[in-house]
């Protein structure tokens, strides 16, 4: 008999989506009205009201105190050190139009160009926005290649974006357990895991100290040092281990000073900042301004400092005078914002000799 060319073709059946145990998602894949925005904008706005940051986002600190120490102006060139998730660039981009031009600079493969896409869709094209795969220690090299002799406004955003804390994957938190990686570049350099298996303790001692002002540095390097920890959550459980008689929140804080110091060693977060600082003021116009914003005192000592030497050697114009934080509104409506610290320099108007 001759098959039926006309017969309806069998109902493709619908794939559903995997199930979540109990009311509300907990992973961070299952989170999928969270990262789409766009189509479940109550479900996000929810979760803002809430003093937390959705699923594959991030919210911008300190926006407008960023804005108000650069005062960025129409037809300027300006430099975002580290793009994210682009919150940062689109305040800038909108100020700096029109005539303006902005230069995204971020190591991580994963994450720009996603934030090149959500600019890209906002309106700003290649003439006014260019995303450049680089660390912000390579800026006077980033700077020469697009053919310019310096910029008018830089912004440096020293914190980890929440879409590397939250996605498990990429290895930096505790917060969900996931393989012991913690690079910015998952394609370049070891993983905290080998990195920690080969280090002395010794070492761990000085970096936990140096990295994380860990007060039991000693104790914790005789433990974690030249071991095997494949997964965030044996790290943490090590730790925990090595802390017995402490309280929870103590040991709590001291997970995270731990893998705070990991992470800083691992991307070798200190030497890019310091080349950075170096040969910043010779990236700046003249009149030039620069903010960057850090999230802990290594990183902040190490601006304060540079500024300072600066100031003191005719590079800049004037530094801030004290440090800059979040106010409590944002502090409330953003917890990650709290531990923030906004610095800024100015370049005169003559060039540096």
């Amino acid at each position: 008999m001759a098959e039926d060319i006309n017969a309806p073709s069998p109902p493709v059946p619908r794939k559903r989506r995997p199930r979540y145990a109990g009311k509300n998602p907990r992973h961070f894949n299952e989170k999928y009205k969270e990262h789409n925005p766009e189509r479940y904008a109550e479900t996000v706005a929810k979760v803002l009201s809430s003093g937390k940051t959705p699923a594959g986002s991030h919210r911008s600190i300190m926006v407008a105190e960023v804005l108000d120490v650069l005062a960025p102006r129409p037809g300027e060139i300006a430099v975002d050190c580290t793009l994210g998730f682009g919150g940062h660039a689109q305040a800038l981009l909108e100020r700096i139009q029109p005539g303006g031009r902005l230069l995204g600079l971020d190591v991580d493969p994963v994450e720009l160009p996603r934030a090149e896409a959500r600019l890209r869709a906002l309106g700003f094209g290649a003439d006014v926005f260019t995303a450049v795969r680089s660390n912000f220690a390579g800026l006077a090299q980033v700077l020469a290649k697009a053919g310019l002799a310096g910029a008018d406004v830089i912004l440096a955003d020293l914190g980890v974006s929440s879409m590397q804390l939250d996605d498990p994957a990429r290895g930096f938190s505790i917060k969900h357990p996931g393989p012991l990686d913690m690079r910015m570049n998952p394609h370049r350099g070891q993983p905290a895991a080998a990195w920690l298996q080969r280090v002395g303790a010794g070492d761990l001692e000085m970096l936990l100290r140096d990295n994380a002002d860990e007060p039991h540095a000693a104790i914790l390097a005789r433990a974690l040092a030249g071991k095997s920890f494949q997964t965030t959550r044996a790290l943490a459980d090590a730790i925990r281990s090595a802390h017995p008689n402490l309280s929870h929140d103590a040991r709590e804080l001291s997970i995270r000073r731990v893998f705070q110091a990991l992470r800083i060693a691992v991307n070798d977060e200190f030497s890019a900042l310091e080349n950075f600082l170096r040969y910043l003021p010779l990236c700046l116009n003249p009149g030039g301004r620069v903010a960057i914003l850090s999230f802990h005192s290594g990183e902040d000592r190490r601006v304060k400092k540079a500024f300072e030497a600066g100031l003191h050697g005719g590079l800049y114009a004037g530094i801030s005078p004290e440090v800059i934080r979040p106010s409590l509104e944002e502090r409330h409506a953003n917890p990650r914002s709290t531990p923030a610290k906004l610095r800024w320099a100015h370049r005169g108007n003559a060039q540096p000799r």
